[in-house]
């Protein structure tokens, strides 16, 4: 089973908000979850980020693989470190 640590929207029509979670990669974007470790509101100024690093972490070293869009966003907020 391929675990992947990705955003799932949620928030009304045309107003978005995001949750960090924890998937089966073959499960639809909305779909079941394994674990929720934050939010993410891209509306806030400034953007809003919250993320339970030690979730974070335990998942990120069990294996999970997080998507380009969560990569960026914890590296961030500290959780991964910065690459260049």
């Amino acid at each position: 089973m391929a675990v992947r640590i990705r955003l799932t929207r949620v928030g009304a029509t045309k107003q978005p908000s995001y949750r960090f979670v924890v998937s089966d990669s073959r499960n639809a974007r909305d779909g079941r979850s394994l674990d929720t470790l934050g939010h993410y509101d891209p509306r806030q100024d400034p953007v809003r980020i919250e993320v339970d690093a030690e979730k974070a972490t335990r998942w990120l070293s069990q294996g999970a693989e997080p998507s380009d869009t969560v990569a960026r966003l914890f590296r961030r907020v500290g959780i991964l470190p910065e690459t260049r």
